[in-house]
């Protein structure tokens, strides 16, 4: 590919698969391989099976690969850069703040278009200027460093906290025992 290309399928073990590159689709599948209540491998299952319009027909052999090439399209079709950095950005939680600045960028309301590519949605997120994403993720980034705020960050941050905070994700398992926990307290 030259970049200049929006694939709609993808080459895997010398076949060409056919996947779903709308952008509401492809965040579906993010959400499906973030979701700590499954393991990994139904993860990775779940989200090849939304991602690839035929997941059934790719043979075994090809899954490993299937997912390398699911991967790298997720990423903007750029290979991996080493280790993730902490998560400063939460697709779910910050959905209202991510497609209002998306909007701002595209110049119209992106849920209403048919269909946009994952990599068009990517090329408008990268070209988020200012605004109220990038002040969440400056004040993320500065509490996770223990970095002094400025004033206007202080007061941003106490009126945006539950914005700012990034949610804690629990397991079915660490649930259950938060609720044992708290049964006990309560008796």
């Amino acid at each position: 590919m030259t970049g200049w290309e929006l694939p709609e399928a993808l080459e895997v073990a010398g076949r060409s698969e056919p996947i779903r590159a709308d952008f509401r689709e492809v965040l579906e599948v993010i959400r499906l391989l973030d979701d700590s209540a499954e393991p990994p491998e139904a993860r990775a299952y779940l989200a090849m099976g939304l991602f690839y319009r035929k997941f059934a027909a790719i043979p075994l052999a090809a899954r490993q690969p299937a997912m390398e090439a699911m991967l790298r399209f997720l990423a903007g079709g750029e290979e991996d850069s080493g280790p993730a950095g902490p998560r400063l950005i939460d697709w779910q939680q910050d959905l209202p703040l991510i497609v209002a600045d998306v909007n701002k960028v595209a110049g119209c309301e992106i849920r209403a278009l048919p269909f946009v590519h994952w990599w068009t949605f990517l090329a408008w997120f990268g070209a988020i200027g200012e605004g109220q994403l990038s002040a969440v993720v400056a004040v993320r980034d500065k509490l996770r460093r223990g970095k002094k705020l400025e004033e206007w960050e202080r007061e941003f941050y106490r009126r945006n906290r539950a914005r700012v905070e990034l949610k804690p994700r629990y397991t079915p398992e660490e649930l259950a025992e938060r609720e044992r926990l708290n049964r006990l307290l309560s008796d």
